[in-house]
């Protein structure tokens, strides 16, 4: 499958319930037992915790496009990527395209598969990712997986080309995702989500973003395909709590 996908991304030229304490206990109530208690969990409160999920990798966590960026980005797209790195660069295909990398990448780490990153996602961020996910609870795990029909809003937040002294370049893209978890089988069964779906209860829980890094070499005579070299996923509701 990474074959496949590699081949849809190298045809785009651009990279881019509270603790439980002695004090519950009644105050008439004599104690007898020299025990320590060291820790007690409300059954609820392990149920909540497992429905959040905290951040894959050490990067600012990214929600909304900015106007000045998206200015930035347009210049990059038109007056640079396209004239000398890729006469038919198309920034629109790429964001579709990179939806394929969000499912394979996603269902990849539900499974724990990472022998199935390789070639696709860079190495330094392969060995980030396995200690966060092996750090993750089985019904955490299950939250990664993206179906890419429940992508429901996607755009790049930040372009950017990068040049060295040897005279190698590439571009990086910074995309955003936003995802409603089961929103194909919505649409299929024509019942919608409302427009304020961010607001209700019953849909806090299935509303996630990813922040996906992609990067390209173009420098001259060197062939290459898009990587990633972030991968961040989390839930909104996790970040307004903080």
């Amino acid at each position: 499958m990474n074959l496949v996908l590699r081949q849809v991304l190298s045809r785009q030229t651009f990279k881019l319930c509270d603790k439980i304490s002695n004090k519950t206990l009644h105050k008439h109530l004599n104690v007898t037992s020299t025990c320590t208690v060291t820790q007690f969990r409300n059954y609820c409160e392990e149920r909540v915790e497992s429905k959040k999920l905290p951040p894959l990798m050490e990067f600012p966590p990214i929600v909304w496009p900015s106007f000045i960026k998206f200015i930035k980005n347009w210049m990059f797209s038109n007056f640079i990527i396209r004239p000398y790195l890729e006469p038919e660069f198309s920034l629109a295909e790429f964001i579709e395209a990179s939806k394929h990398a969000v499912q394979v990448v996603s269902e990849a780490l539900q499974k724990s598969d990472f022998k199935a990153l390789e070639g696709l996602v860079d190495k330094d961020a392969i060995e980030a990712l396995k200690t966060a996910v092996s750090q993750l609870s089985v019904s955490q795990r299950q939250l990664l997986g993206i179906d890419k029909e429940d992508i429901f809003y996607a755009f790049p937040y930040q372009v950017g080309v990068i040049f060295d002294d040897s005279e190698k370049r590439w571009v990086e893209i910074t995309m955003c995702y936003h995802v409603l978890k089961g929103l194909k089988s919505l649409q299929e069964s024509g019942d919608l989500p409302p427009i304020s779906l961010g607001v209700q209860p019953e849909f806090q829980d299935k509303i996630f973003i990813l922040n996906y890094r992609f990067i390209r070499e173009f420098t001259k005579g060197v062939e290459d395909s898009w990587w990633v070299n972030i991968v961040n996923h989390f839930q909104p509701q996790t970040l307004v709590k903080k």
